[in-house]
């Protein structure tokens, strides 16, 4: 997964790296992140969990986020959508504290009408926390960072208990 040059022409991602591509926040290299895989992503220079934020849409949802092996947090936004913008940087700090525990799914919901009937969404963002492909938690609209951590961690304890 280790890339030693960014794809030229691509638009920008995390860390201002091209799309497709991550930089490690323990060594600063790029490696390339596939959006599906049977594991999580780690850096192929030093082995550390990557942060894994990738996009889906009504043809690639299934493979993408509920096939993971990992919880996915879902964001249902829209380009046009204020709030939107505002939660993608916290959505994207957290990914990034939780390498190798979460994945992060964004949806443009204005190019995945299917997937936003499947699930009601009425207001966007809509944020979901997935577990084996099931919705183990749900939240309209924007929060603040520490509030997004709070709510995914408790989605997460919530679900690893039995019953």
């Amino acid at each position: 997964m280790d890339a030693s040059q960014p794809e030229p022409g691509g638009p920008p991602q995390q860390g201002g790296a091209p799309a497709g591509l991550v930089r490690c926040g323990n060594c600063g290299k790029l490696n390339r992140e596939p959006a599906a895989a049977r594991g999580t992503p780690r850096c192929g220079n030093c082995h550390q969990p990557l942060p894994w934020i990738v996009d889906a849409g009504d043809d690639t949802f299934a493979e993408v986020a509920e096939a993971a092996a990992v919880p996915v947090v879902v964001d249902l936004w829209a380009p046009w959508c204020g709030p939107c913008r505002m939660v993608s940087p916290a959505l994207e700090e957290l990914a990034r504290e939780l390498a190798g525990q979460v994945k992060l799914v964004k949806v443009d919901v204005d190019k995945a009408p299917k997937l936003q009937q499947r699930f009601g969404v009425q207001a966007i963002p809509t944020l979901m926390v997935l577990r084996s492909g099931q919705v183990i938690a749900r939240q309209a609209g924007a929060m603040p960072l520490p509030a997004l951590r709070d709510w995914v961690q408790d989605a997460l304890h919530r679900a690893a208990r039995p019953g």
